[in-house]
């Protein structure tokens, strides 16, 4: 079977989707701190010009993705391969090259790509209002819509939790996005 169709099957099931869905959302929550922190600890420190940002965000984008997908991907390895021993032993049979130890493969390589997305898009989103800085928008006006773009991106995460969970998804939103306000505020605040 063709690596995307096995990707989109795995999704289908409940527990994939479970934990996926956790590494993703705290991996994007991680990023879009970062991006609302990278975009006023930039512009604040006497950034020239929106491209600078972006850079310096898309390294922190490159740093937080490569560090979802590397820390899942040992993590489900080593719980995998735990899990599989569990199994072996309560089976009484050795599970080397199985379609069970396949698919705990598969799984594995489905939340990395899940941690590994999340930051990314919590970063590159709200870095997008400097594209058109001196165009469009001054270079605060841009960090003004960033910062907006991260709490509206975290206030989504927040949403879509509380819709699955059976809470108030406004009240999962506002919390959420309460998080960006707060470290846009701190950053203001800093010395220097």
């Amino acid at each position: 079977m063709n690596p995307i169709r096995r990707f989109l099957r795995l999704l289908r099931h409940e527990d994939v989707q479970a934990i996926s869905r956790r590494y993703f959302i705290s991996n994007g929550f991680d990023g879009t701190l970062t991006s609302i922190g990278v975009v006023l600890g930039a512009v604040l420190s006497g950034v020239p010009d929106g491209v600078t940002v972006v850079k310096i965000g898309v390294g922190a984008g490159v740093g937080l993705g490569t560090s979802g997908v590397w820390s899942v991907w040992e993590i489900e390895r080593a719980e995998t391969k735990a899990a599989i021993r569990r199994t072996e032993r309560a089976m009484l049979t050795d599970l080397d090259d199985t379609g069970f130890e396949r698919r705990q493969q598969s799984v594995r390589t489905v939340h990395a790509i899940a941690s590994g997305i999340g930051p990314l898009i919590g970063i590159l989103l709200p870095l997008l209002p400097f594209l058109v800085e001196g165009v469009l928008l001054s270079l605060w006006q841009a960090a003004a819509v960033s910062v907006a773009l991260g709490v509206g991106l975290l206030a989504s995460f927040g949403a879509y939790m509380g819709s699955i969970s059976g809470q108030r998804w406004y009240v999962a939103a506002f919390r959420m996005g309460l998080a960006g306000l707060v470290v846009a505020l701190i950053n203001l605040f800093l010395p220097g």
